[in-house]
């Protein structure tokens, strides 16, 4: 296997478990399971700010970075909400990640950030559809 190819397919196992973990994290809130919003057993008031938008955002962006569609914007979006949630949340409880409790959300914040920059990898829905020619894919943007 060529050096690009490998580098292709651990970026693609990357994206998958970065987005699934995610994707529990918001799931875990906005729906209580899995243990719930910080283990709490419950999921997180509607609507509320920016704890429930924060979770949409978990869950909606990693189910796209799995599948790859729209993955570069899906996962700068994921990375800036983790930059929000370090700087906000995070950074007021002390200055190094050990300290504030903000090392989830270090990693995730420079993960999402990787993808953004470096692209799906393999496996991805964003390269399957831009491998279609033009008119099939306006044929099935119009026939849906």
């Amino acid at each position: 296997m060529s050096s690009a190819r490998s580098a292709a397919l651990t970026l693609a196992l990357f994206r998958v478990v970065t987005g699934l973990l995610f994707a529990f994290h918001g799931a875990s809130s906005l729906f209580g399971w899995f243990g719930g919003n910080r283990g709490s057993g419950q999921a997180v008031e509607f609507a509320a700010w920016p704890g429930w938008w924060a979770a949409l955002i978990q869950l909606a962006g990693g189910l796209l970075v799995i599948a790859g569609l729209a993955a570069r914007p899906a996962a700068l979006l994921c990375s800036g909400s983790m930059a929000y949630a370090y700087f906000v949340v995070h950074q007021e409880l002390g200055l190094l990640p050990l300290n504030n409790g903000g090392e989830t959300a270090a990693l995730f914040c420079w993960s999402f950030l990787i993808i953004a920059v470096l692209g799906p990898g393999a496996f991805a829905a964003d390269n399957l559809l831009r491998r279609r020619p033009a008119e099939t894919r306006q044929a099935l943007a119009t026939a849906s």
